[in-house]
């Protein structure tokens, strides 16, 4: 038999090739001539492997000549189209039982196949994921029944859950409320507290068929040990913070040295926010105090830019209008140098060569007394 022909030719819908003993074709379809490029007076007496060549080459047609009725699906070696088909086949068998050949019927089922592996595919990356990352995977009917829990070591085991309420579970979690709106339709995301672990959820309704189908599919990330790294991370911040404010005091320590007489020893570098925090420190204490005098004492300054320079010379006119006199002393000569640069009039500002000099006019001289 040369071709094999079902209800009319061009119209049968498998490919379907006879086979002796050999593997030798017997028999050719039209749906073979259009499937594999070669016609009945190419392929019959030719071995099939030479004219189907697929994964497994002759061992794997050898198959065909055992299995009465077992399927197989089996991709096309080296072919551009990465085809794959899948066959079935009945043996034939002559007078004395022995098998004599068989019939194989073949379809393409590339589709399919290339489907298979993109799940398979994703459920590799999928599992990936759920066994990398603490996160637990979890689905519900649309009456609350887990159907599916899946995840991480810091997830529920899916003997324990699967089949019982999460409402029932967790009826007492606010959580509860988007798990709610979930089930009517409504994405959700929310964070929860339970069992003494911290959890970040997405709620994804998704359309069902029937009642025990998945109605909200959810992903909860394990955040316990984000959170509890936040929360340290915090508390140094704000250790920082009171250590920061600390220093601040410490470094412009403002001292009461006689009878309403204040003195702020000025140490280091002295820039824009330092100098306004100097400024806002002094002038309260100028208030609290009711001061006659503040003397700022900048022996232990070198530097300050034109700007900084601005805001102590304003410094000493604000004291002066809450009613005391300010007092400069210690300036370094490269301070001396920027003042006079920036050409500011330093007439009314009282200036003494050391600390000592200051106390002296202070213990001496009232407030409203002249330099």
């Amino acid at each position: 038999m040369a071709e094999l022909s079902g209800t009319g030719r061009g119209r049968d819908p498998f490919v379907t090739i006879e086979l002796d003993a050999q593997l030798l074709v017997r028999a050719w379809n039209l749906r073979a001539e259009q499937a594999f490029a070669a016609g009945p007076e190419a392929a019959i007496g030719r071995p099939i492997a030479a004219l189907v060549p697929v994964v497994g080459g002759d061992g794997s047609w050898r198959a065909m000549l055992v299995e009465d009725d077992a399927a197989y699906a089996w991709p096309l070696a080296d072919d551009p189209a990465r085809r794959s088909f899948e066959w079935v086949h009945t043996c034939l068998y002559d007078a004395d039982g022995r098998v004599r050949g068989a019939i194989c019927y073949g379809r393409d089922v590339t589709e399919r196949v290339e489907a298979i592996r993109r799940l398979e595919l994703d459920h590799r990356i999928l599992t990936t994921i759920v066994d990398t990352v603490h996160i637990s995977l979890w689905a519900i009917d649309a009456g609350g029944l887990f159907t599916m829990m899946t995840g991480g070591p810091t997830s529920a085991q899916a003997s324990s859950v699967v089949g019982r309420s999460i409402f029932e579970m967790y009826g007492d979690n606010p959580g509860t409320v988007n798990l709610r709106r979930a089930l009517a339709g409504e994405a959700q995301h929310n964070f929860a507290s339970t069992g003494g672990q911290e959890w970040e959820s997405w709620m994804v309704p998704i359309p069902t068929q029937r009642p025990t189908d998945p109605a909200v599919v959810g992903i909860s990330l394990d955040i316990t040990e984000a959170r509890r790294r936040e929360h340290e991370l915090r508390d140094k911040l704000d250790l920082i913070e009171r250590q920061q404010q600390a220093i601040r005091a410490m470094s412009t320590p403002i001292i009461e040295v006689w009878d309403r007489v204040l003195c702020l020893p000025i140490l280091g570098l002295v820039d824009g926010p330092r100098a306004a925090e100097i400024m806002d420190s002094l002038l309260q204490a100028v208030t609290r105090v009711r001061a006659r005098f503040a003397i700022l004492d900048m022996t232990g300054v070198e530097v300050i830019d034109t700007s900084t320079a601005s805001h102590l010379l304003g410094l000493v006119q604000a004291i002066q209008l809450l009613g005391a006199q300010g007092v400069i002393t210690g300036i370094h000569p490269n301070i001396a140098q920027t003042m006079v640069n920036l050409g500011m009039d330093l007439s009314r500002i009282i200036v003494r060569a050391n600390l000592r000099e200051a106390l002296k006019l202070c213990i001496t001289q009232p407030a409203s007394g002249r330099r």
